[in-house]
């Protein structure tokens, strides 16, 4: 995969945002006011956890070795492309629960009738449509931001730097 979702823990505040943004774009409608008027329950594909303390966003990892994909028996969890998003086609879906109980991050779910499995699939219509995911638009921290492997290690490698010269500096004081 080119981008991917990239998390940063340090910026999340636990707002939820994310996770009420994924349901919305994952609805029928696509407006939360709809939903909740029809009664819609499409389900959140992002989860924040907490621990010790601190809101961390969890999300499918588009696993290159994916379980999920390989506990499937009838290829409704499939990949479109080599490297690309792992994706779950619903009409093939016979929501047996294989791939809830492959995937060792806890992030497959199944539809609240139990009749589809939900996971991320970084919202993949938006991007052909060339928006970001959902989730991402969504965070006001930016705590969850689309990018590349390397453009989110070219920015860790900066905030260590910054650390190091302002260490440094602090002990010149």
């Amino acid at each position: 995969m080119k981008k991917t979702l990239v998390i940063n823990i340090e910026r999340c505040v636990g707002c939820h945002s994310c996770e009420f943004a994924c349901a919305v774009a994952h609805s029928a409608t696509k407006d939360p006011y709809a939903i909740i008027r029809v009664g819609e329950r499409p389900g959140s594909r992002v989860f924040v956890e907490a621990y010790r303390g601190k809101a961390i966003p969890v999300h499918c990892n588009h696993c290159e070795e994916a379980a999920c994909v390989l506990a499937c028996p009838t290829g409704a969890v499939h990949r479109k492309e080599e490297k690309g998003p792992v994706l779950v086609d619903v009409t093939r879906c016979i929501g047996c629960r294989m791939c809830v109980q492959a995937c060792p991050f806890g992030v497959m779910t199944l539809s609240s009738d139990g009749k589809g499995a939900l996971k991320c699939d970084l919202c993949i219509e938006r991007l052909a449509e060339g928006i970001e995911p959902a989730c991402v638009i969504a965070c006001p921290t930016k705590a969850v931001v689309f990018s590349s492997e390397e453009e989110a290690n070219r920015a860790k490698r900066r905030k260590v730097a910054y650390m190091i010269v302002s260490a440094q500096q602090e002990e010149i004081k």
